[in-house]
């Protein structure tokens, strides 16, 4: 009898993990909550540090999946995981058999206007990464009445390192997703102003201080030690901060056409369903505490669940991949060994 593996979540370790299952043999099935496959890829344009279309990643990963044979449940959600990873049961309340699944239901992004500060969603001209990222894809970044923007400020660590918001840990890709966009409206609108204002830099990743010494040098991008406390809007619709430059230790005022904040990854709303599974936990900040660390990354205290992805931790693309693959090799060594 044929094996199968239920693979909860059609983002870029979902479908490797898939593709890498049928390529051992092993029959998959992506059920996917959204119309399509490709989760957050969907919704960017570059991708940090090379600056490589993400469209192009996205296609390689959908034609992967399609050439392999998987089968796709698009506009599916599962609501729970049952047996120990044998059964899941779908939101209409039928239910799939399966041999083991492996869960890559990835993050969520944090909701900046829980941020009143901030005033994401009051005033008109502060907008997120995610909101810049659309208009990089859909012809350029403008003000809401469609001016080019002469000064730009981002604000990293939204829903990072904040225990107001009870988001305690490092989002990790933030900062170089700052630093990209930062370059992107350069490259754009070369006479544009943009600032970034930060408590730490963090660029963990092969090419990211490059890419972060390239905006200063290159691109005279002015970044500035210290968080933005508070914004307000003027009456033609700019925005007013007041932050600290903690390397002089005096406060800062000034007014910009844009602010851009910098939203982190928090937890999926799912992970609380898996918890709820024997042999599925949590750490504190919701994401899905593995097996271990070292030696079980992609495992669970399940025999027959597995993770891929940022359903365990903020991860990049190319992070995710991996652990697609390496989940779809642990869950073929143990269908084998039984």
């Amino acid at each position: 009898m044929s094996k199968k593996v239920i693979i909860i979540g059609g983002g870029v370790a979902g479908m490797q993990a898939a593709v890498t299952l049928e390529e051992l043999g092993i029959r998959s099935v992506i059920i996917e909550k959204e119309d399509g496959l490709g989760g957050k890829l969907r919704r960017w344009d570059r991708l940090f540090p090379t600056m490589t279309p993400a469209e192009e990643v996205l296609d390689e990963l959908k034609d992967r999946v399609q050439r392999s044979g998987v089968e796709v449940m698009t506009s599916c959600e599962v609501s729970e995981i049952g047996c120990e990873g044998r059964m899941v049961t779908l939101k209409d309340g039928s239910s799939l058999e399966s041999d083991a699944v492996v869960v890559a239901s990835g993050f969520d992004l944090f909701p900046a206007e829980l941020k009143e500060e901030y005033g994401y969603k009051i005033y008109d001209n502060v907008f997120t990464t995610v909101d810049l990222e659309r208009m990089f894809r859909n012809g350029g970044v403008r003000t809401v009445d469609g001016r080019i923007p002469k000064t730009v400020a981002f604000l990293h660590c939204v829903g990072s390192r904040d225990e107001k918001v009870n988001q305690r840990h490092c989002s990790r890709v933030c900062c170089i997703t700052g630093v990209k966009q930062a370059i992107e409206i350069k490259q754009e609108h070369p006479d544009t102003e943009v600032y970034s204002f930060y408590m730490d830099m963090r660029m963990f990743g092969p090419g990211y201080e490059e890419l972060y010494r390239q905006a200063q040098q290159e691109f005279n991008i002015h970044f500035v030690r210290g968080r933005i406390s508070e914004a307000s809007q003027t009456i033609d619709h700019r925005i007013q901060i007041k932050a600290e430059d903690t390397l002089i230790g005096l406060p800062l005022k000034m007014t910009v056409d844009m602010l851009v904040l910098i939203v982190g990854m928090k937890a999926g709303e799912s992970n609380l369903r898996w918890s709820r599974c024997q042999g599925v936990d949590l750490y504190p900040s919701s994401f899905v505490k593995p097996k271990n660390l070292f030696l079980g990354g992609v495992e669970s205290d399940s025999k027959h669940i597995f993770y891929a992805g940022t359903v365990t931790a903020p991860k990049n693309i190319g992070e995710s991949i991996d652990e697609g693959i390496a989940a779809a090799h642990r869950v073929a060594q143990r269908l084998k060994e039984e």
